[in-house]
């Protein structure tokens, strides 16, 4: 099983758009509100280098938006 990571904030449509393909996946995964805390977002700065959300890190791969097809690959779903 693939160690899945988002750092997210709560009103981001593309943080949202990948929970959703989590979801409909059926993906496990941990979820950092970046808004909210200070540390997770230092954390994320420091791996994806941008400030921007959803930072998506799956197992030491960093994908930094809503990237369907790194997702799909990463995590190796069946098209």
């Amino acid at each position: 099983m693939k160690n899945v990571t988002i750092y997210s904030t709560p009103n981001c449509t593309y943080c949202k758009m990948t929970k959703d393909f989590f979801a409909e996946h059926n993906i496990q995964y941990t979820e950092h509100n970046v808004a909210a805390d200070a540390a997770k977002r230092a954390e994320m700065i420091e791996r994806s280098e941008q400030m921007g959300v959803p930072v998506t890190v799956i197992d030491d791969s960093v994908i930094i938006g809503f990237d369907k097809d790194a997702l799909t690959e990463l995590l190796e779903i069946a098209a």
